[in-house]
């Protein structure tokens, strides 16, 4: 009884937040440390508009501390204890420790260039250790690698060692100096961009050049019409974005926009994206164009083998032949493990000004957006910023590389694929998880779309443009050129190589208490995955998705020890999670959805973003293993099982004998954690906005027209291109292509929506095509949901030319699978 006074009721968003709490704080804590700790600074949510930088850093300085708070606890939390060590020096006399992680934290995370601390107590005495990660496991069982810092010898005694993350706080303090830059000096960017960032009106500038006649760069594969515009037009703005949906090209179009922006604007240009493996594949790209390269790195990241060694300043530094002494220096090094701190010092100094030599007379500078703030750039100032995944990065650090004296800015990306990843949920709802590219379309700046993808089976990129992209991805390869000869896999449909596979196994937490997985799909992963194999797929050809770590580490458990054919098979292939597959590709991609309860909801799942990053790696063949029956009852998932439904890809059974799957889809709910349709959730990826300052009262409006059905185009006089965007009922984007319609201004305000004929919103003097164009407009409406014509009408962009539609110059044009 006298523990029942104690009690006291929570609600469901407290008892949320202390389970966040405790993931990263196993000690124990309450609902009244919870509330005495992140909870009780009120944070304000970022805008759209800023009245100066000074609100802008105000709004994001508090986020990034959040974030950085939550950063340091969770590395903090993944202490080891116990660890046993094995020791060996590398060929290049490097003293490296390796050692393996239990399987029970087989979820941790580890990243190439980690600062490791491994400490081991003996007689009351810390014998201290620190390092850099440079080998990560990939699979169960396999060790982690680390290389002593330069002082640390090798230990004798190799077994009770504590391994120790050490949190570093220079991601978070070039984010934070950024912030003060933007504030403290007006000179680091253009007054136009400045404006434009802060969401205030600004002047429309073009930047004066004579364009090239062809848009090519040496050593790059031509561009399509779609990617000569986005260069076209890129070249000439102060600010662009250019938007990369799934197999587009957006590397190639960004190497050949570089190119052209040396050759035709001179300067340096400085080339960013959130991650090491984006910044070398760009950097690879332009080094074939024939421009000087420089790759800058971080010096945790120096020892690390990458595909753009040769670029890499620290590797370019050994073939300068200008100061003999630096050379005799690093060859004393090298042959002695280190130096005395006298020739330490000066072979630093002698060292940096090759290092800034080298930055300075380079035509392209590549790093990621953190290292933009490294003090070896300080005091360049590079004429133009090129932002290559800018979705997958926080705004604040895509003002790293900005406040760096730019006049030109490009940001490349995807808001309908994988945002920044946040790790603090509150940090996250306040704003911080939304890109600079995601803000500046709200604040209706038109993308360059590129429309061409080269990368999967026609069949498999239909309900990605359907769903995404309005219609508008064409196809630049074929079914043949997709159609794997010799393989012999029972698709259901062999022309759709692609199928939903129902299985209803429970899910379970994981080891780790922090995630889920679920055997009865990893079983029907090991099957499909072994059916492959013994079909002719090599193992590196294969990539299996899942949203969660804790199956990652099962299906790699399982496949090893469970799997029908050599050990040996499974351990060179591919499991991952669906941000560590955002921007990559294999021939076959096989998902694990996981999620199967009757009360707990779809979690990851229910971002429309990682389904569409997910269904859009595969070039050859896709197979989705799924609880249909749950999934469905979620809008985002229903219109895709429903897709796979009608064309027979919905299936169950025994492997040799699938079928279509005899089961009543649940009604969607439109009451999900994500409470976006398909169509808002792929355009907006944002919470309601209800509560942003200054936010603009009409919604920015994207407007594009070319369909993914078998429609003729129907274009406008005088225009490319002009798609509205229009959804039924389910929220499903619904793709037409319309006659060209006047000014609003010209017809009634009071228009009544159920009596408009069609006569009154078409213009042209041939009665004949005036009837063609209403059983064109009739028939649509029967084959789809009824539309809405007045946000038609409010939507279309204004146009004061009248005529018949034309048809698009080059058939071909039409979007269509």
């Amino acid at each position: 009884e006298d523990d029942l006074l104690n009690v006291h009721q929570v609600n469901g968003s407290q008892i949320a937040a202390i389970e966040e709490f405790l993931r990263v704080d196993s000690k124990g804590h309450f609902v009244d440390d919870l509330e005495t700790n992140e909870l009780e600074v009120p944070l304000q949510h970022t805008c759209l508009q800023y009245t100066d930088p000074a609100e802008y850093r105000d709004i994001y300085e508090p986020l990034i501390e959040l974030e950085a708070n939550y950063d340091k606890r969770l590395k903090e939390s993944q202490a080891q204890h116990s660890i046993t060590l094995r020791c060996e020096v590398s060929i290049n006399k490097k003293k490296n420790v390796y050692f393996t992680i239990p399987q029970s934290d087989s979820e941790m995370r580890i990243v190439q260039g980690d600062e490791m601390k491994l400490i081991r107590v003996q007689d009351n005495k810390n014998q201290i250790l620190k390092g850099n990660v440079v080998k990560i496991p990939n699979n169960i069982g396999e060790e982690v690698g680390v290389e002593l810092s330069r002082g640390f010898n090798l230990p004798t005694a190799i077994s009770n060692w504590t391994v120790e993350f050490v949190w570093k706080a220079v991601t978070f303090d070039r984010m934070r100096n950024a912030l003060k830059s933007f504030v403290a000096n007006d000179s680091n960017m253009s007054e136009y961009i400045r404006r434009t960032l802060l969401g205030l009106p600004a002047e429309e500038e073009h930047i004066k050049l004579i364009l090239p006649k062809r848009f090519s760069a040496p050593g790059l594969p031509e561009l399509n019409h779609s990617q000569v515009y986005a260069v076209k037009m890129a070249l000439q703005k102060p600010l662009s974005l250019i938007q990369g949906p799934p197999g587009t090209g957006k590397t190639v179009t960004s190497a050949t926009l570089v190119y052209h922006i040396i050759k035709q604007c001179g300067g340096q240009v400085l080339v960013c994206a959130p991650s090491n493996i984006a910044v070398d594949q760009l950097a690879a790209k332009i080094d074939r164009t024939g421009l000087k390269v420089v790759r800058v790195c971080a010096r945790s990241r120096e020892g690390l083998d990458s595909p753009v060694s040769h670029l890499a300043l620290h590797n370019q530094i050994q073939f300068m032949e200008t100061l003999p002494e630096l050379s005799s220096l690093r060859n004393l090094k090298e042959d002695q493990g280190e130096l005395t701190d006298d020739d330490a010092k000066r072979y630093g100094q002698l060292r940096s000004v090759i290092e800034k030599e080298l930055i300075t007379s380079a035509d392209v500078v590549c790093t990621t957006c953190i290292g933009a703030g490294d003090p070896r750039l300080k005091g360049i100032k590079f004429r133009c910023v090129l932002l290559d995944e800018s979705t997958q990065a926080a705004e604040t650090e895509c003002m790293v590389p900005v406040v760096l004296g730019i006049r030109q800015l490009i940001l490349v990306g995807d808001h309908c694929q994988l945002g920044p990843v946040i790790m603090c949920k509150k940090a996250a709802l306040a704003g911080l998880s939304k890109s600079l590219f995601e803000r500046l379309i709200e604040l209706n700046i038109k993308p360059f779309r590129l429309q061409v993808q080269y990368r999967m089976h026609p069949a498999l990129s239909e309900f990605s443009s359907n769903s995404f992209y309005e219609g508008t991805l064409q196809n630049g390869v074929t079914i043949v050129e997709r159609s794997y000869p010799g393989v012999d896999f029972p698709w259901p449909i062999p022309e759709k190589p692609m199928f939903f596979y129902c299985t209803y196994g429970q899910e379970e937490i994981s080891s780790s208490g922090t995630s889920f997985l679920n055997r009865t799909e990893a079983a029907a992963v090991e099957t499909f995955t072994t059916r492959l194999m013994k079909s002719g797929v090599k193992p590196h050809q294969i990539g299996i998705i899942t949203p969660y770590e804790g199956q990652r580490a099962y299906l790699v458990s399982y496949m090893q020890h469970s799997g029908h054919l050599n050990p040996t098979l499974y351990q060179t292939l591919e499991v991952a999670s669906v941000d560590a597959f955002q921007g990559r590709e294999k021939d076959y991609i096989i998902m694990s959805c996981v999620r199967s309860n009757d009360h707990q909801g779809i979690g990851f799942l229910n971002d429309s973003r990682r389904l569409n990053v997910a269904i859009t790696r595969a070039k050859f063949g896709l197979i989705i293993i799924g609880n249909p029956r749950i999934l469905s009852r979620h809008t985002l998932w229903n219109n895709l099982l429903n897709d796979y439904k009608d064309k027979g890809l919905l299936v169950e059974g025994p492997m040799n004998n699938l079928r279509d799957a005899q089961i009543v889809m649940s009604k969607s709910s439109k009451s999900t954690s994500n409470k976006q349709s398909l169509n808002e959730s792929a355009q907006n990826n944002t919470p309601s906005n209800d509560h942003l300052g200054k936010k603009s009262e009409e919604k920015s409006i994207n407007t594009f027209l070319q369909a993914h059905d078998r429609l003729n185009v129907l274009l406008p006089p005088g225009e490319d291109s002009n798609l509205n965007q229009l959804s039924n009922d389910d929220g499903m984007p619904i793709q037409v292509l319309f006659p060209p319609i006047p000014d609003k201004s010209s017809l009634n305000s009071e228009i009544n929506v159920n009596t408009l004929k069609i006569d009154e919103i078409v213009t042209s003097e041939s009665i004949e095509q005036k009837q063609n164009l209403k059983k064109d407009i009739i028939s649509f409406a029967k084959n789809f949901a009824a539309f809405n014509l007045d946000n038609l009408l409010q939507n279309v962009p204004s146009s004061s030319q009248s005529g018949t539609p034309k048809q698009p110059s080059n058939p071909s044009s039409s979007h269509k699978l």
